[in-house]
């Protein structure tokens, strides 16, 4: 694609920079063949997700049906080419953009260019070109692209082109995968939704006066679409894994260090009290493995030597028994949860107790209030200021949720360098307490076994309204201690008020503190009718490199529970 015309360095006011991206995006979309179907507003109703089954051809349902895992056998087996498996993917795509606007561009010319690469390959050589051929993978923009925009949700930058494919794309297109769609992002990316002055908000397929999340909430729509099953997102706080369950699919947030981000686009680059990290997002455990076993394959640390150096471990060798102990959290202690995930949390737990494989622990959040307070301080140690810049430097206007977490935030300030020290050193101490604890729970096993896992939410509540995701400490306290986690849905969703009652906040209710009452607040105005149809999803967390041992406690977790690993077509 040829680098944006109109941009503020060109003397653009905002407003034309963006609706020139829009244009951008919408041709890339007529470029698609068969032309994706076109929608008048009154066609899409709230809950999105049948309209594809309504418009795409039967070969295209079942393509774009598969999961990962399947496609790699069938493509393998020359049941279907990459290039039928690639258009595919590219109609579902621009057909979810229609409903959930979700996309920044696709890529057909660059997509079909190697499905048919791959073709000629599997045809010569009688055998996939890697893990992933054939695969297509969607991306969050701020992930470089050889030759497209990068300009991570700021209108400032856009125009700037990368140069080069980002490390991880490079890994991805190595392994056989095709690239063909670039997703939505907040303006600063540090939002648990997805809304820029650009794009706009990236709605909830499932009720789209609901948020998609953020920051990688374009992929969250578009996998809850199956415009994609196997996303690249990326995750500080939750970004990952709240587009994940908001949408109902699986997401994976790594420990730091393990897989590459070079040539993605971030501010505050050089930051390093509070390091980022780059997943997948998926319609299957299983996708998000092979992602994440075909990265780490090829040794990614001998190209970005930050990385650690750290083989792919098999997780068949990791309980052999099938026995696991898991931490149970139901409330962080901080932010009750609303009577959905409350339910959702109690009917797990009923599901696991008396398995003779698992064993439930009741696990204390230690000062999770705190935890907060020392995260939110080190995301933003020049006091926002590169952000402010960014923002500010094209004229575009702070959204609401910008504001909240850089100009409302009572944690972010200019830190001088002795305080810097002081806020990491919080950091490690919080660090050294919480895995004091997790160790300590040996002594409550016969055997001398510490947990293996933790289970909990993901969040205060399902997929929330528009401009009302103020509460990230449900998965941004991972991020603080660097544990891995894992998304997972439970195949159900909030529907009937009657369901929800059991669960209900205790008569006289008295909130905990202010975020408390912001979540009670909301509940109390929308209830379960205002969130019909949203997904319900939990998740799953382990100890830090414990990447590999997580996927298979997953695995474990949901074969017990009697629920899929895989989101159903």
């Amino acid at each position: 694609m040829a680098p944006a015309p109109l941009t503020i360095a060109s003397g653009a006011k905002w407003q034309d920079v963006a609706a020139d991206r829009q244009r951008h995006r919408d041709a890339s979309i007529a470029e698609v063949r068969p032309p994706v179907p076109d929608l008048s507003p009154e066609e899409i109703p709230l809950n999105t997700t049948e309209i594809p089954k309504q418009l795409l051809s039967e070969e295209e349902l079942k393509i774009t049906g598969s999961n990962v895992e399947d496609l790699v056998e069938k493509i393998a087996a020359g049941e279907w080419s990459s290039t039928a498996v690639a258009n595919a993917f590219l109609r579902r795509a621009g057909l979810a953009q229609k409903l959930s606007n979700c996309i920044t561009e696709v890529l057909p010319q660059r997509a079909l260019k190697r499905a048919a690469e791959l073709d000629q390959y599997l045809a010569t050589k009688g055998k996939p070109i890697g893990p992933l051929h054939g695969i297509p993978i969607s991306f969050k923009e701020h992930i470089g692209i050889k030759g497209e925009d990068l300009n991570a949700g700021y209108v400032v930058r856009v125009g700037q082109v990368a140069e080069e494919d980002a490390l991880i794309v490079q890994y991805l297109v190595e392994a056989g995968a095709i690239i063909y769609a670039r997703t939505t992002q907040p303006q600063t990316l540090m939002q648990i939704e997805s809304v820029t002055n650009l794009y706009g908000a990236t709605m909830n397929p499932h009720n789209t006066t609901l948020t998609a999340g953020g920051s990688s909430g374009g992929e969250g729509a578009l996998v809850g679409l199956r415009g994609s099953v196997l996303g690249v997102g990326t995750d500080i706080g939750g970004s990952i894994r709240v587009p994940a369950a908001n949408n109902g699919v699986f997401g994976f947030k790594p420990t730091v260090g393990c897989l590459p981000t070079s040539g993605w686009s971030i501010t505050m680059a050089g930051a390093e009290a509070i390091l980022g990290t780059i997943g997948p997002l998926s319609t299957s455990l299983e996708g998000a493995r092979l992602f994440t076993k075909a990265l780490v394959d090829q040794k990614p640390w001998l190209r970005e030597p930050g990385l650690v150096a750290l083989d792919w471990r098999d997780p068949a060798q990791f309980f052999p028994d099938r026995k696991l102990r898991v931490g149970i959290i139901y409330s962080d202690d901080v932010v009750r949860p609303h009577p959905p995930i409350m339910r959702a949390m109690s009917e797990l737990v009923a599901k696991l107790k008396g398995k003779p494989n698992i064993e439930l622990v009741d696990w204390k959040p230690w000062k999770h209030d705190l935890a907060w307070s020392i995260i939110a301080k080190l995301y933003f140690p020049d006091g926002g200021a590169e952000d402010i810049v960014e923002v500010e430097k094209s004229g575009e206007p702070w959204l609401p949720l910008s504001k909240f977490i850089i100009h409302e935030n009572p944690f972010c300030e200019n830190l001088t360098i002795p305080k810097l020290w002081k806020a990491v050193e919080a950091r490690d101490e919080y660090r050294a307490k919480y895995t004091r604890l997790w160790n300590e729970t040996a002594k409550t096993s016969p055997n001398g076994r510490p947990l293996d896992v933790i289970l909990c939410p993901a969040g205060p509540g399902v997929a929330p309204k528009h401009d009302t995701s103020r509460y990230w400490a449900y998965t941004s306290q991972w991020n603080l201690l660097d544990f891995p986690a894992i998304i997972f849905p439970t195949q159900d969703a909030v529907g009937a008020p009657e369901r929800e009652v059991p669960y209900a906040y205790p008569d006289g209710y008295q909130p905990l503190n202010d975020a408390d009452r912001y979540s009670y607040d909301l509940w109390q105005k929308y209830g379960p009718e205002g969130y019909k149809d949203a997904p319900i999803s939990l998740q799953l967390v382990a100890r830090r490199y414990d990447d590999e041992k997580l996927f298979k406690a997953m695995q474990i977790l949901l074969d017990e529970a009697g629920l899929p690993a895989a989101v159903p077509a």
